[in-house]
């Protein structure tokens, strides 16, 4: 992590005056990630969960388009299957099998 990975962050947090805070969320910029929130607001919560749900990681997947449990472990099976195989050759390899 470098500094201008926290460059956005360091400008909106405003460590030198807490209260000129200012943030970017908004329902027309939907994708800004700085918002704040009142006590009532966060208590109002279940749990007073912290989670940032207005964010959505467009790279995640559809989690309402997903194939069937079925499908999914199948396809868990097998990446594990490959991952093990992948390991065993690596293993005799080095044991020089």
């Amino acid at each position: 992590m470098a500094y201008d990975d926290l460059k956005d962050f360091i400008v909106c947090y405003n460590p030198e005056n807490r209260h000129q805070r200012k943030e970017t969320w908004s329902e027309n910029t939907p994708d800004c990630r700085w918002r704040k929130f009142t006590f009532e607001e966060i208590a109002g919560r279940d749990k007073t969960s912290l989670d940032i749900f207005w964010i959505r990681d467009q790279s995640l997947a559809d989690l309402d388009n997903l194939p069937d449990p079925d499908v999914l472990a199948e396809e868990i099976i097998e990446n594990l299957e490959a991952g093990v195989d992948s390991f065993k050759q690596i293993m005799e390899s080095i044991n020089g099998r």
